[in-house]
């Protein structure tokens, strides 16, 4: 292989590692729920992640605007309650079908910032892949538990939420936004999950299970796709992030053994086509930064 090809599939294989842990600290995440629940899950999350993050970024060394706290608090505050209504999907529904839920709020952002008669096309091909997804997905006629659903999209517009005040906080601050915006969420949903879980949460048999979430789901993939981001076009890295919704699946089947139908299958693919559509022919492609 040359080093030119080399030089290209490296940030690729980097980007999917990286999907393939926020994924894997999802399906991680579950074996919590039992003991601590999906708000103590979130808790212990954001607790080690900002902790660790601040260790390696130390965010203190650059000072920051009065102005600039707002933005950062926004996208702290959309951080914890996205991971938090997350968690609380997948308490409920399979992980494939929680993301491609979740995946329309970066898939709304990026249609938002198009205005043309194609866009219409990718909208009506996700509405149909929800449509399949919510009501006709079942295995014997069931729906999709509707609470579970509703908390996935939920996520998804929090995810909107962090995709946009994210970038702003991040071109006006850098890197250390990341360490910051996890502090805040830290800060605000780490005393929910105490009241409510208490100190079964520092258990010696939860903190190494919390510990690989936090690093699986925070730590690890934040800092492969800084390596990557940098080396991949906008457009690759998008449509590469498309096909989170897939990993999940493949995730929840692998470590959950959550089968999903047919149906099922078909309507996820149908909202990775319509993120793809939307990443490629995009006026202004809206990178899907990571969640979950």
């Amino acid at each position: 292989m040359s080093a030119s090809m080399q030089a290209r599939l490296w940030p690729v294989a980097i980007l999917i590692v990286a999907m393939t842990s926020i994924q894997s600290g999802a399906s991680l995440a579950t074996s919590l729920f039992p003991a601590i629940g999906p708000t103590g899950t979130t808790a212990m999350r954001l607790l080690i992640a900002s902790i660790t993050l601040l260790a390696v970024l130390r965010p203190w060394r650059r000072r920051i605007h009065a102005r600039g706290w707002g933005t950062i608090a926004i996208y702290g505050a959309a951080l914890g309650l996205m991971n938090l209504l997350f968690y609380q999907a997948l308490n409920r529904i399979p992980l494939g079908i929680a993301v491609a839920l979740e995946f329309t709020g970066p898939l709304a952002v990026a249609l938002l910032n198009s205005r043309r008669w194609l866009d219409l096309c990718w909208v009506a091909m996700a509405i149909s892949g929800l449509i399949f997804l919510l009501l006709l997905g079942g295995e014997s006629g069931l729906d999709v538990d509707p609470v579970g659903a509703a908390y996935a999209l939920g996520a998804g517009v929090c995810w909107a939420l962090y995709i946009l005040f994210g970038q702003k906080a991040g071109t006006d601050h850098g890197t250390q936004t990341a360490a910051l915006g996890i502090t805040i969420a830290a800060l605000i949903f780490f005393p929910i999950g105490l009241a409510e879980v208490g100190t079964a949460m520092f258990s010696p048999a939860i903190l190494p299970l919390a510990l690989g979430v936090a690093v699986l789901s925070t730590a690890l993939p934040y800092t492969l796709e800084m390596i990557a981001m940098p080396k991949l076009a906008t457009h690759t890295f998008g449509t590469l992030m498309s096909l989170e919704p897939a990993v999940a699946a493949l995730s929840g089947l692998v470590f959950l053994g959550q089968s999903l139908t047919l149906i099922q299958w078909l309507a996820i693919s149908m909202v990775i086509a319509a993120s793809i559509g939307t990443t490629l022919t995009g006026q202004k492609p809206v990178p899907a930064v990571a969640a979950g």
